[in-house]
Formats: structure tokens, sequence, C-alpha cells
């Protein structure tokens, strides 16, 4: 069963009319900074030699050395008051999973760890976005461009889509 893009958009237009944007603000990424980046190298017809094998993400991931670098300047400069080192995590906006770029600072932010939509969550996400785009339910660039767009609202419409299908 395909997901399509449709009834996606139709659980997301839901899911906006009953939550307020204000409540979870703070955990999305600021967009003018981190807008989300997709690797070129990973294609809708190269996914089962990319993302869908298993141990992927350990071989493209950034050095901790990079991503702390990067975490302490945001948090000194475009994401002040969002947290110290240890409250957030550096995260990629389009995970590694689906595409993402693992290290341009346009899919990086610091996300912060705590809460009902911190990284737990988002990680959640990410294992299930992930194992749907693998098995075919959803394309690629329909992933990608969820949590570009607003990962929590297009993560909440995918977990409830996917729930509801099984």
């Amino acid at each position: 069963m395909t997901i399509s893009a449709w009834s996606i958009r139709l659980v997301v237009l839901a899911s906006a009319l009953t939550t307020s944007i204000a409540a979870y603000a703070g955990d999305l990424p600021n967009a003018i900074y981190t807008s989300g980046a997709a690797d070129p190298a990973v294609t809708q017809d190269n996914l089962h030699t990319t993302v869908c094998v298993p141990g992927y993400t350990k071989t493209v991931r950034p050095p901790v050395a990079y991503t702390n670098r990067l975490k302490r300047q945001q948090l000194d400069t475009n994401y002040q008051g969002r947290g110290d080192m240890q409250s957030v995590q550096e995260d990629h906006l389009i995970p590694l999973v689906i595409g993402g770029s693992p290290s341009d600072v346009r899919n990086l932010w610091p996300q912060r760890r705590e809460g009902d939509r911190g990284a737990g969550f988002k990680d959640r996400c990410e294992v299930a976005a992930g194992k749907a785009l693998c098995r075919g339910r959803i394309s690629l660039s329909e992933a990608q461009q969820g949590f570009s767009a607003n990962w929590i609202e297009w993560c909440e419409a995918l977990l409830t889509h996917l729930k509801a299908s099984q």
C-alpha cells in the first residue's frame, strides 16, 4: 500500500487545525539558517544501494568533532537561547536515513533532547520514515520535503497514517 502525498497532506492539514504552532515552534529549526539539504548522491533510483543498506548512516555520518564545533558556533550565534551543549544535539533536519546531507550546515541544527517533540520523537519518526521509504510506501522527495517543510507536522501525519494502516 502506497501512502499518497494527498492523504499525508490531509492529515497534516487536520493536525495543523488542532495543534498550536506556538506550542512547538521552539522545536523547529530556524528556516533562515536550517532549511534542509539533501545528499545529491542519494536518488530514488539508488535507494537500495544507499540509504536502504543496513549501516549506511554510519558510513556518511560526520565526525563528532565537526558536529560539536558546529553546535557550539550555532549556539553562540543563530541559535542563542536554544540550550547548552548538553541539552541539545546537533541533528540533521533531513535525516541521513532518507538521504539528508551529512555535513551541509543548512541541514544541521541544535535540536533539544527533551520534550514531547524533542530528539526522541524525531528519532522515532526517522526510523519509521526510513522503513516506509525502503518498503516503497513513500517516495524520497516526499520524505525529504516533509522533513524540511515542518518535520513535526509531517512526522505526526506519517506516524498516524502508518499506525492506521497496520
